[in-house]
């Protein structure tokens, strides 16, 4: 398979799937704010709404202008993420969101990939986006955007979550 051919399919696979997850967000989020869900970490949400979409672009027009084939172990680990990303969405159900919101009442979730790590939907994202662009050529957009990543989540994301989690259970103790 030619990566240039694979990059348009790939593209298009990944702009679907993402459409498709934000219905499920937007259906959560509304669930969430129903029964009083805090949101925290507002100010850094539009970094990742500018993140994903050019990462997905320039693994498009990288992989388009790559001569080479497809790279068939990128490609395997891309596709291995995917049942590994929907397992952490159907793990956390309506708590699934794209957004930090923490609901009342709510519980830690420790089942399904929680078992194994902390935040398994970060792992599973940062394995796409090292592995799509790699999968057609695109190194440089891989290289870029998984050192981007990495900085949003380690230094921003995460840090936020786990504030807004601390904060919580620190209110259920009053």
């Amino acid at each position: 398979m030619k990566a240039r051919t694979t990059a348009g399919w790939l593209f298009a696979f990944l702009v679907v799937q993402r459409l498709l997850e934000l219905r499920v967000a937007r259906s959560n989020e509304r669930w969430a704010r129903e029964h009083g869900a805090q949101e925290y970490g507002q100010s850094h949400y539009p970094l990742f709404f500018v993140l994903h979409p050019t990462w997905m672009l320039l693994t498009l027009l990288e992989g388009r202008a790559s001569r080479g084939r497809v790279n068939p172990w990128a490609l395997a680990l891309f596709i291995v993420a995917q049942p590994l990303r929907y397992w952490v969405i159907r793990t956390l159900g309506r708590y699934w969101n794209t957004r930090i919101l923490i609901v009342p009442g709510g519980q830690r979730v420790t089942g399904g990939p929680f078992r194994y790590l902390k935040h398994p939907n970060y792992a599973v994202v940062a394995l796409e986006i090292a592995a799509a662009p790699l999968a057609v050529g695109a190194w440089r957009t891989a290289l870029a955007y998984t050192l981007l990543n990495a900085a949003l989540l380690l230094g921003i994301r995460i840090p936020a979550e786990e504030r807004a989690l601390a904060e919580y259970r620190r209110s259920q103790q009053s």
